[in-house]
């Protein structure tokens, strides 16, 4: 299934993609793509609806985050060892693990703002991994019974401020829009193998760039193991798995993003995403 979130901000409802590819309105059959709805039940409550006896959603009708009520925003840093070569670092032993606020999140398509006093706004394609049952100490057998699908995530970043304002890179990973994520949730079943997905990220048409989840240091049934011992896992939290190379501050010279800028990113199966940039 591609399950999806539609309407204004704030007020998004529930919906579903059908075979030929159109949004239709879940609403009255679930309150929102969030908690019980993910879990392997809910997920099975919604697999049995005919999408085709739902209501259209109308064309130009705006996606939201296609998560609700996000309750963890799980990021993983220099999961790629390429990209982990582009900033000059060294590939971790042990996932590098930070939190982007949730109310960074918003829909795939919305306008992305850089925050006011920023000149290092950067972009980063990822693979989104959404819990779908708590998971709690589990075993790296055991971890993928715990997702519920996967989505696009554009990890926007301020390097000045996740670099030397003082540690912690959560300052430059949390400035409101810098987590457009959909435009789908897509259900795990439809994924054959998480890692061997390809992404992409363009700016302006220019494609900088052009990767694989094969290359993770730490692949989506790691990762879910890895933080389970750390802290529970919970429906709806969502785990950004890590940028392949290609981000703007691995450029020669380095190329941040300007207002009036376009960025549109895919990842294999999931869906693209489109954002115009603007000014806080």
């Amino acid at each position: 299934m591609k399950l999806l979130r539609h309407g204004p901000s704030g007020s998004e409802k529930p919906g579903i993609v059908d075979a030929e590819g159109k949004m239709r309105d879940l609403t009255g059959h679930v309150d929102d793509i969030a908690g019980h709805a993910l879990t392997p039940e809910g997920l099975e409550s919604l697999a049995a609806i005919d999408p085709s006896t739902l209501p259209s959603v109308a064309e130009g009708t705006r996606i939201g985050p296609c998560v609700g009520a996000v309750g963890k925003f799980i990021c993983i840093g220099l999961n790629y060892s390429d990209h982990a070569a582009e900033t000059g670092q060294a590939v971790p032993e042990e996932p590098i693990v930070f939190f982007k606020a949730t109310s960074a999140i918003c829909g795939p398509n919305d306008e992305v703002l850089i925050p006011r006093g920023s000149e290092k706004t950067d972009w980063e394609v990822e693979l989104g991994v959404v819990i779908g049952r708590e998971a709690r100490y589990v075993s790296e057998a055991e971890a993928m019974d715990h997702v519920a699908g996967y989505c696009v995530i554009n990890d926007v970043s301020e390097r000045d401020f996740q670099i030397r304002r003082g540690g912690q890179w959560v300052k430059g990973k949390s400035a409101d829009t810098f987590g457009p994520i959909g435009p789908w949730l897509v259900t795990r079943d439809e994924i054959a193998d998480p890692q061997d997905l390809a992404m992409w990220l363009e700016v302006d048409g220019h494609r900088y760039q052009d990767g694989s989840t094969a290359t993770m240091v730490f692949g989506v049934a790691h990762l879910v193991s890895y933080l389970s011992q750390f802290m529970s896992l919970q429906p709806g939290d969502i785990i950004s798995t890590g940028t392949p190379p290609g981000v703007g501050m691995g450029q020669d010279p380095q190329t941040y993003l300007k207002a009036g800028q376009t960025m549109r990113l895919g990842i294999a199966g999931l869906g693209e995403q489109t954002q115009r940039v603007g000014q806080a």
